[in-house]
């Protein structure tokens, strides 16, 4: 019986349409020399079988009797899917956000296995890149940084691994899809028995996570109320714009050993100040908040190996209207943790879990419903994924550096993504190519918020970012 994608699944399909493109992705750079071709695909192909998705495409089921599932492509062609390009001279780090940027602006091809992976040539210091492309549909942000660590390799030389044969399995029928569908619809009743059952024996958990689910919907009320109108909300079109900023692991660990508070605290301060420039220098009051829909994962430790979507949300507000950056960092990491407590993320999980049995065309209106309506409530998502803290290589090529890909939607012209590997962090900003803000003014806003926060905790004193100095001068004239 083919996997069928589960209701969250379902969910980025749906929400996709000509401006909204729910791919998600990733950029690597690479030593030098690029390897050929073959050499590559050679390296892809003798992982590929951790990644069954990889060579799957989604088949629907007629009459919308059931949520799509997962098939075997026919006609999978390794070479399809892994493509070249190269960047015009001077082949600089703008040139190739440039090409990110269109790139990411075309949807994926529905009719065949949702990736792409395209290799880059031609940039300055002998170096290559990696472009990552592949539904959200097929992979959460944790699921696929475990995809992209084990497609790759923790040695320069590893030990030789032949490739698995495979040959496709023969697509099912449509009254088998069918079939299937409606067989399992009527063991849905059974399923809720036996989770009864184990509510029964152990009735104690059930009435915590009851709890924690209702507190958690409490929260949410809280955004019926909406942010104030920003440059960084409105109609975005289907183009793309995309840049980079860097931080070293090990110096907001040392932020958060003097100032208090997690990694992901000091990563949203240091975005607060970014988007706090960003708005004093379009002139934008700063007395409010950004609003932020901040994805967490819920998946478990046993579901680790599993490539689907287990992921809820929260809702911070991030206090642009604080000058100081310590004190951003301590409202930042007050509220997170009142969000924790009262489990915003635990009656995410549960509202997502509600399109189980839902039929699929009441899914699909709903789904269109629920994510467009919270993002006129949001101004931006900021995702943080956990990455391989060793050094990755692929073709014994080692990976130097490595940034995400975050998609938009709704009415979201700006969203930020976070991704560690091997001591760095890379923040990947995504634009809307038409009306968002200046995104390398954001990310240099980034990385000054993370130099403010680290001179703080080293008790030195930094010099005002650019965009306060020029408030400053306005308010004195």
């Amino acid at each position: 019986m083919p996997e069928r994608l589960s209701p969250l699944d379902v969910t980025f399909l749906h929400v996709e349409d000509d401006v909204s493109h729910m791919h998600i992705g990733s950029v690597g750079l690479f030593e030098g020399p690029a390897p050929a071709q073959d050499e590559l695909l050679a390296a892809i192909e003798r992982k590929l079988h951790l990644a069954p998705r990889y060579r799957c495409r989604i088949r629907s089921v007629p009459l919308e009797a059931g949520r799509p599932v997962w098939v075997d492509d026919q006609h999978f062609r390794l070479d399809y899917h892994v493509r070249r390009t190269a960047l015009p001279t001077p082949g600089g780090d703008a040139e190739l956000r440039r090409l990110v940027g269109r790139l990411m602006s075309h949807q994926l091809d529905r009719s065949r296995p949702l990736w792409e992976v395209w290799i880059v040539e031609g940039l300055s210091g002998g170096r290559w890149a990696v472009l990552s492309k592949l539904h959200h549909a097929m992979v959460d942000g944790v699921a696929g940084s475990s995809l992209i660590t084990n497609l790759m390799d923790r040695e320069r030389r590893p030990e030789p691994i032949e490739p698995q044969p495979w040959t496709a399995t023969p697509e099912p029928s449509d009254a088998r899809l069918v079939l299937d569908a409606l067989a399992e619809r009527a063991r849905f009743p059974l399923r809720e028995l036996e989770s009864a059952a184990r509510a029964l024996r152990a009735p104690q958990e059930v009435l915590t996570h009851a709890a924690q689910t209702a507190q958690g919907l409490a929260a949410y009320a809280g955004l019926a109320r909406a942010p104030a109108p920003t440059l960084l909300n409105g109609p975005i079109g289907p183009h793309r714009r995309w840049h980079w900023a860097t931080a070293r692991l090990e110096e907001v660990k040392e932020i958060r050993a003097a100032l208090g508070g997690t990694v992901n605290d000091v990563v949203l301060a240091a975005i607060t100040g970014g988007f706090r420039e960003l708005l004093l220098d379009a002139g934008e009051p700063v007395d409010r908040v950004v609003r932020t829909l901040v994805p967490v994962s819920v998946r478990s430790r046993h579901e680790s190996g599993v490539y689907d979507n287990q992921v809820s949300a929260m809702f911070a507000d991030l206090p642009v209207g604080l000058a100081d950056g310590p004190a951003r960092l301590a409202a930042i990491h007050a509220q997170l943790r009142h969000l924790k407590d009262t489990h915003q993320a635990v009656a995410g999980q549960a509202l997502t879990g509600l399109g189980g049995f839902a039929p699929e065309m009441l899914l699909a209106l709903g789904a269109r419903i629920a994510t467009r309506t919270p993002q006129r409530t949001v101004n931006t998502v900021t995702t943080n994924v956990p990455g391989p803290q060793h050094t990755l290589y692929l073709a014994g090529r080692r990976m130097l550096e490595a940034f995400p890909y975050v998609p938009l939607g709704g009415h979201v012209r700006v969203g930020v993504a976070i991704y560690s590997y091997d001591g760095t962090l890379g923040f990947g900003v995504t634009g809307d190519g038409d009306a968002a803000p200046d995104l390398a003014l954001l990310c240099a806003g980034i990385e000054r918020g993370i130099a403010e926060l680290l001179a703080a905790a080293r008790g030195e004193t930094p010099a005002p970012p650019p965009a306060e100095r020029r408030s400053s001068a306005r308010t004195r004239a």
